[in-house]
Formats: C-alpha cells, structure tokens, sequence
C-alpha cells in the first residue's frame, strides 16, 4: 500500500523558499508510483502553488492524512503530531542544545526523525545535501564582502559591481556577473594595492567545489600550500589573476607530539591527538573561505587569541572571512553569531574584540550567513530532489508503525533514523543526556 506524503510550508524566516521536492520531481512519483502528495500553501516558496496542482499534487493546509511529512527546515514542536514521521534537517547529532527540546517532543509524541544529514552511500559520503549551492552563494556573498570592504578602505575595485545571490533571478545570472568581472580583471587587471590577491579554501568537500566553481569563473592561478608564502616574491605575480589555495586537514593541525607524522584517520578518531597550526598560513591570506565540518572535538581554525597576537605585529592582510560552515563560536572562533541575507556580515577588531554589524575597514569582515542556499533557491530545490527522488517511494509504502528492521527501507534510509516510534536508535543513544539537560521539561 502507498501512502501519503506531506509537504510542509517552511516558514522559518521570510527567505526560506527552499523545498525538497519539486513539481517536475512529484509528476512521476504520482503518475508512475500511485503516491499522494499534500503540500501546504505558501506565499513565498520558490514554486507556486499552481505548480503542484499542475503536478498532481494537493495543495491543502491540512497535512493529517499524510503517514510521512517533509521538510526542509525543523519543524516547530507545537506543529508535531503524535506518531508522526518527519523528514528534515534536525541539526541534532551534534547535541545542539536549542533543538533539544525539538527532539525531546518527538520521543514524546512517539513519532518517527529520518535526517537527510544522515543519508550517505557505502563509502560513508552524503548524498543528499544542499552543500554545493552553499558553497556557491557563500562565495558570491564572500566576494561582495570583499568589493564592499576594499570600497570602505577608499579602493575602487571589480568586485563592487556584484550583488548578492538573491538579488539575481537565477544561477546562471549569477555565473554571468562574476563572469564579466573576471573579464575586467584580465583585461585591466587589479589594483596593485591588492595584488597578489589571495584566498584561501579550508576544505574540499561538497561546499568547497561549490565555492570554488564560483572562484574558477575568474582568473585564477592555484597555488600549492608549500609556496603560498612565495607568491609575491620577485619578479611578482600578475594583477590579471587571482590566486586561490585548498587546504586539507594535514595543512590546518599537526601532532601534538613533536616528529610524528599526520595520519588522517587517527586525526579523525583522536582529534585530541592533534594541535591547530591554520593559523600559520593567516599572514599570507587576504580572503579565508571556511568550508570545513567542526565539531568541538577538533581544533579550531581561527582563534581570537592567534589574530590578535598578529594584529599587535603588524595590520592583518586577512580582510573577509567567508565562513560558509557558520558554526557559531565553532571554527572561526569570532563566528559570534549567525546573519540573513540582508545584512551578511559584520566586522569583528582583533584588537579591542568588538564586533560591529556590517562592514568596517578597521577589522575583518565576517560573512556569516547560516542557510546561504536560499539564496539560490531554484536551483538548490533542483539538485536536491533529484537526489531524493529514489528514496521517497520506500518511505511512502512503509508500515512506519513496524520495528525498523521490518520497514522495508533501502540502507541510506534506515541509517539516517535518529528516533523510531519515541526512542533514539541505538547509534544516537548519546544524545539522552544532552535531551535530559537542555530538552525535557523546556518549550520553545
């Protein structure tokens, strides 16, 4: 028997036009899968309506007929109804306290969490992600950080003509605007005030490519970690590139026991083994884009302690950070809080530690914006339905009132279930404790 799928209006904030399926995507899953589909009106999702209606689908406020409901976003706790399987990004495996009681409410009310974070093939790499279209809008937001503060600093610049991702109607709008300024700058080249001109990529996943397929659209010349404190040496870079550096974790720690070699996997599996060295690298950057996973079990990037001590050595050429990962107080220590769109950053003093909203020439810039692919909303929904698509049907015939193990589900799917029927599975049997402190007994 196949079920009914809800469709949840997200609603967490006025840019939320993201879905995780879209009408194209739910034609064949009705016509071809016999699956109903309910989605709840919204004003602001990046597909109509009439979209879904084209589609086959219902749009209905009403979502109780549906045995599974999905979304992008967490779903407020007051709107969870008992027995109930939700499908979204929960932000829970790391323990974050303000969703605890998001979490605790759905070990309440017996429902059932699949988390698209936990969805990933054999190899243990994630398939259904939204990095990508982060990694592209956080470094077009990074770039009009950069005109904007070489703007304040009194430096007429290419990178003023950019406008942030959401001002544009489409992707490929974007790719032309950086495009043409990649144009002006081979052809006129950059003011030598800012050439070199250096940025950073920590990391080089899926958030990476993203960030770095919009990078690429410019000239760009790369440059291996061992010679980035080459790159202005005699006779000089030219001013018609940019230049672009990728760092892996061997180049962001070391052991903490002096002449022993870095071994990626014991960095993973005893990260206290090892000592943050990024900051090394700082002087020679002048736009740092993060794009790393963190947790507080690793060290971090960036700390307010290592800039300031190079902040009394002489003025920092680091400019902008671009932190697409967006972990409060995480990585880039002086990450104190998450944006919107419509003011991405502020600017943090290594000096005095002060931050100020918006952008300052005393200080770096940090861009900060936490759900960056709503900026691309379209094309972001796109990709990650078609990654979805093949799921949904097993999610649809399932008897979720069954033991997992009797579901019927595909792997990616029974692993990505954090709470069956009430109780936490038993690989996140960790978060009970976290629940306990910051969940029970708290309402949103």
């Amino acid at each position: 028997m196949t079920g009914c799928i809800g469709l949840r209006r997200e609603d967490k904030n006025r840019w939320e036009r993201r879905v995780p399926l879209t009408p194209s995507q739910i034609r064949p899953l009705v016509d071809e899968q016999g699956i109903e589909f309910v989605v709840q009106p919204s004003p602001i999702r990046v597909f109509t309506d009439d979209r879904y209606v084209e589609a086959g689908a219902t749009v209905d406020e009403d979502l109780s007929r549906c045995r599974v409901v999905m979304a992008v976003k967490e779903i407020p706790e007051r709107l969870l109804e008992a027995g109930r399987t939700y499908v979204y990004f929960s932000h829970t495996i790391k323990g974050q306290p303000y969703n605890m009681s998001m979490l605790a409410r759905l070990m309440e009310l017996g429902c059932t969490l699949v988390d698209y974070e936990l969805i990933v093939d054999g190899s243990g790499r994630r398939t259904v992600f939204f990095g990508v279209h982060a990694g592209m809008a956080g470094m077009v937001e990074t770039l009009v950080a950069l005109g904007r503060r070489l703007a304040a600093e009194g430096m007429e610049n290419p990178f003023e003509r950019l406008r942030p991702p959401h001002e544009y109607p489409d992707l490929a709008a974007v790719e032309r605007s950086v495009a043409s300024v990649g144009e002006e700058i081979a052809r006129a080249g950059l003011p030598g005030a800012i050439s070199p001109l250096v940025f950073g990529f920590a990391g080089y996943g899926n958030v990476s490519r993203g960030a770095q397929r919009i990078l690429d659209l410019l000239p760009v010349e790369q440059v291996a970690v061992e010679d980035l404190a080459s790159i202005g040496e005699p006779p000089g870079p030219s001013r018609r590139v940019v230049h672009k550096v990728v760092f892996e974790e061997r180049h962001m720690v070391a052991p903490v026991e002096a002449g022993r070699d870095f071994v990626l996997d014991e960095y993973y599996e005893h990260p206290e083994r090892y000592r943050g060295v990024f900051e090394e690298h700082l002087p020679h950057l002048d736009v740092l884009v993060n794009c790393i996973f963190w947790t507080e079990r690793y060290p971090r990037l960036v700390t307010r302690q290592g800039v300031a001590r190079l902040a009394q050595e002489s003025t920092p050429r680091l400019r902008v950070i671009g932190d697409v990962s967006c972990d409060i107080d995480g990585a880039v220590e002086f990450t104190v809080k998450a944006t919107m769109p419509d003011e991405p950053c502020f600017t943090w003093n290594p000096r005095d530690d002060g931050v100020v909203d918006g952008i300052r020439s005393d200080g770096i810039v940090v861009m900060a914006v936490d759900n960056l692919p709503c900026e691309l909303p379209r094309e972001a929904s796109e990709s990650f339905g078609e990654a979805l698509t093949g799921l949904v049907p097993p999610m649809a015939r399932a008897d979720w009132t069954r033991d997992v193990t009797d579901l019927g589900l595909p792997r990616e799917i029974e692993d990505a279930i954090i709470v069956h029927r009430g109780a936490l599975r038993p690989r996140f049997e960790y978060l009970e404790s976290i629940v306990d402190e910051h969940g029970r007994g708290k309402k949103e």
